[in-house]
């Protein structure tokens, strides 16, 4: 049988994250190229989800979460309660304030509104 441009040997050998004969996986192989798709696989490998799981968090790298103190709570609850969408100004106002991001402001004012949410939805 004549092997086609779709072959597995050619999806093999033509990306390192696409198809690989069942050869490839578990031990060298004969066909061209071959140590380079193992080479690409065991990187994939490294890279890949197995890493995540090792490492035993799921959280993206980055900031680390912010801790609110009492006070910028006490003042932030008090602000919902008043209105649940904030403006630009009252965002501005209580990053100033409070010694917090305008960004940290907007998270805080989404997840608490959805936390609202889900009261109100369990209170029915």
């Amino acid at each position: 049988m004549e092997k086609g441009p779709f072959s597995v040997e050619w999806l093999a050998q033509s990306s390192c994250g696409g198809i690989q004969p069942i050869a490839a996986a578990h031990q060298p192989c004969s066909l061209p190229g071959a140590t380079d798709m193992l080479r690409c696989r065991e990187a994939a490998d490294r890279s890949g989800p197995r890493q995540e799981a090792e490492t035993g968090s799921g959280a993206v790298p980055g900031r680390p979460r912010t801790k609110f103190s009492a006070a910028q709570l006490e003042e932030l609850e008090r602000s919902f309660r008043e209105q649940r969408y904030i403006g630009t100004s009252e965002k501005r106002r209580l990053a100033a304030v409070l010694n917090l991001t305008q960004s940290q402001i907007k998270t805080w004012f989404q997840n608490r509104r959805m936390k609202f949410k889900r009261q109100t939805q369990d209170a029915r």
